[in-house]
């Protein structure tokens, strides 16, 4: 049985502290910058290098994050954010950014790079061409079942990484934009303001948009024998009590130890846990919110019962003892953790006078390391007889070995930093950008509409191909943003026939969409949902074969100009943006998805209605209330200019086309989104 790795959140030195006393195998934390939770206290520059240390002390290894998207303006902090973690000799960086991928295997090649479930990698195929790439992790999305999981990670030789434990966001990660759009605070910039969790209405039933917690804490052992490497805990944000409460449950859990699932639950809840994910199970239960009993059940004596778990230190590192001592010399003490060996000189020993020193009084003073974080296996004493030392002068010499030990074993090495010689490919972009629609019915289109591409599902062009064969130059197939294992093949083998019959573009929204694509022999367009916030990053999909890429919606128009990159870019000027990505549904009813017609609608607070669209039973994409519209903006030299239309009936698709290519404004209301605001 492979070893597992517990892996445990860090939002500050206190949080450290619990998470490595309570029996962390590594944990996770950001420096103060580009770190998906820039609101946890984090650590500033000099605290960064010593939480570190502290972890290699303990044996704990430290993965940092820098799992945001970064934007082009943002290249000095970014670097010298990049020079300290190769400064710190952390074991690994956590990353979601294609384009932070590329810098830190530009300038920090030994620094080991893990997948952040930002990627939403929830299939073979995407986990398949992240390994291609040299990602030494992925963690896997946390919407996953058990055989999902299963088959990704007996798919690939990399180390895979499942979250066990912590809060579910509704929408698959690093496909929300919620808080971005409500008030330029970006989940995937590490600043979400949570909105979900304020009360959305579904028909009567309230906080349609808020999941319990997952806690897989008694499905360990199934999910030991997946082959996973990590179990890893959410919750950078929560208290350090909660941290060693959820590391002790799964240190127990893996050991076999049923966990005190009551204990858990007072600390940090949401109407109870969920495992609907990991169980196929995606229904109502899954559902629930903060409520008052849940914030009463963390009362001050579980708190304290568990801050005293964690007061001290706790035997981590067991080592071995050789102790000499010899007539006219001092006597020494070699301490040895079985790879780092050091000796310590300490006081002369006397001639005894009264009752000479022996081996069970030396191992008694010696064995007294309760105030370190080591424990002993082994003493072996060489005391010449008739010789006599102080129990203090003992306790000085095992003091200083420990000390001596300690150092040696925070002196990681550092990681070698390159500065970076890479020049961005500049090219003059010039006339009218090529315009691009988007539509998820044939019957949508308005006759000509003078678009040099038409992007449709995958199943709607395989569903008319024969009537479309006389257009199939201009036609796109969109692949689904969501594309679980169990339908892999079937999509590879339906673009296939799309390619047999003359289609040559794919629009892909997902880095396993991006080689599915490329399987079938189809030419990728990059789509919004990758996320693509800078050059590195445009540079980096159209090494995969992303001739054109559509750049993030969250980018400002201002940084859509100073973008560089050899890739054909173009940028999305109206549609109903997504929100949210679904894989559990907030419109079904007690009886599931059956009645369901494939749209709905949740209700906020102010009576506001969000249309929730359903993709052929497979997940639900949840829109804003108003269309982004930039048909009226002076907008940034591209090559192409995308309008995805979703509930539009053709002749208000015909009435937008139109309005762009005069350069009006759009009737009624209409949002500008980000592209006049920076985004935070």
């Amino acid at each position: 049985m492979n070893k597992i790795e517990i892996l445990a959140p860090v939002g500050g030195e206190e949080q450290l502290i619990a998470a490595v006393r309570s029996g962390a195998d590594a944990v996770y934390f950001g420096a103060a910058s580009f770190n998906a939770r820039r609101n946890a206290v984090n650590f500033t520059d000099d605290d960064f290098i010593g939480a570190v240390r502290y972890c290699h002390e303990r044996g704990v290894k430290a993965y940092i994050t820098l799992n945001t998207l970064v934007k082009d303006s943002e290249g000095e902090e970014f670097e010298n954010t990049l020079k300290l973690i190769a400064r710190s000799g952390a074991d690994a960086v956590i990353v979601q950014d294609m384009g932070v991928f590329s810098r830190v295997k530009e300038c920090v090649p030994t620094m080991p790079v893990h997948a952040s479930t930002q990627m939403a990698v929830h299939n073979v195929a995407g986990a398949r061409l992240l390994e291609e790439l040299g990602f030494s992790r992925i963690v896997l999305a946390r919407e996953l079942s058990f055989t999902e999981i299963k088959e990704i990670t007996e798919a690939v030789n990399t180390e895979i990484e499942v979250f066990v434990h912590g809060a579910h966001c509704m929408s698959a990660s690093g496909m929300c934009y919620m808080s971005s759009f409500f008030g330029a605070r970006s989940g995937n910039r590490g600043l979400c303001a949570q909105p979900c969790r304020l009360n959305f209405r579904s028909g009567a039933r309230e906080y349609a948009l808020s999941l319990k917690d997952m806690c897989l804490a008694d499905e360990t052992e199934k999910l030991i024998g997946t082959g996973v490497t990590s179990f890893k805990i959410e919750g950078r944000m929560k208290r350090p009590e909660y941290v060693a409460a959820a590391v002790s449950a799964y240190k127990n859990a893996v050991k076999g130890i049923k966990p005190d699932m009551s204990l858990l639950q007072s600390v940090f809840s949401r109407s109870g846990f969920t495992k609907g994910y990991f169980e196929g199970k995606r229904d109502l239960s899954m559902f629930g919110y903060r409520t008052k009993e849940d914030v009463l059940s963390a009362s001050n004596s579980v708190l304290n019962t568990l801050s005293n778990t964690y007061r001290n230190e706790n035997p981590l590192i067991e080592v071995s003892m050789k102790f000499r001592v010899q007539e006219n010399g001092p006597c020494t003490l070699e301490i040895s953790d079985g790879k780092n060996t050091v000796t310590a000189k300490g006081a002369v020993p006397e001639k005894a006078q009264k009752v000479p020193l022996n081996s069970e009084s030396a191992e008694k003073s010696l064995g007294k390391l309760g105030s370190t974080f080591y424990y002993c296996n082994s003493i072996v004493c060489e005391i010449e007889e008739g010789l006599m030392l102080r129990a203090s002068d003992i306790n000085a010499l095992r003091r200083e070995a420990c000390d001596r030990l300690t150092e040696l074993r925070g002196k990681t090495a550092e990681h070698v930093f390159i500065p970076r010689k890479k020049a961005f490919f500049t090219r003059e972009i010039s006339g009218e950008p090529d315009l691009y629609i988007s539509l998820r019915s044939l019957s949508q289109l308005p006759g000509e509409t003078g678009a040099k591409l038409i992007i449709l599902p995958v199943k709607e062009l395989s569903d008319n191909i024969e009537a479309l064969c006389d257009m199939t130059g201009k036609l796109c197939a969109k692949i689904p943003a969501l594309v679980y294992p169990a339908r892999e093949e079937k999509l590879l083998s339906d673009l296939k026939k799309l390619a047999e019959n003359g289609i040559k573009y794919a629009y892909c929204d997902n880095i396993g969409a991006v080689e599915i694509a490329k399987k079938a022999g189809l030419s990728v367009i990059g789509g919004t949902l990758l996320n693509i916030t800078n050059s590195d990053s445009a540079d980096r999909y159209f090494s995969l074969g992303a001739g054109s890429v559509t750049l993030s919606s969250e980018l400002s128009g201002t940084a859509v100009k100073t973008l560089k990159t050899k890739a054909r870019t173009g940028i999305c000027i109206y549609g109903y943006m997504p929100l949210m990505h679904f894989r559990c549904c907030p419109l079904q009813s007690e009886k599931g998805c059956g009645e369901c017609k494939g749209r709905g609608e949740i209700t906020d607070r102010m009576g506001e209605k969000f249309t929730v669209l359903c993709e052929n039973r497979q997940y639900s994409v949840l829109y804003n209330t108003v269309p982004l519209y930039l048909g009226d903006k002076r907008l940034p030299r591209t090559d192409f200019v995308l309008m995805t239309f979703t509930t539009e009936n053709k002749y208000n698709v015909r009435k937008v086309i139109d309005s762009y290519k005069n350069k009006k404004a759009l009737d009624g209301r209409k949002t500008a989104g980000l592209f006049e605001r920076e985004l935070l």
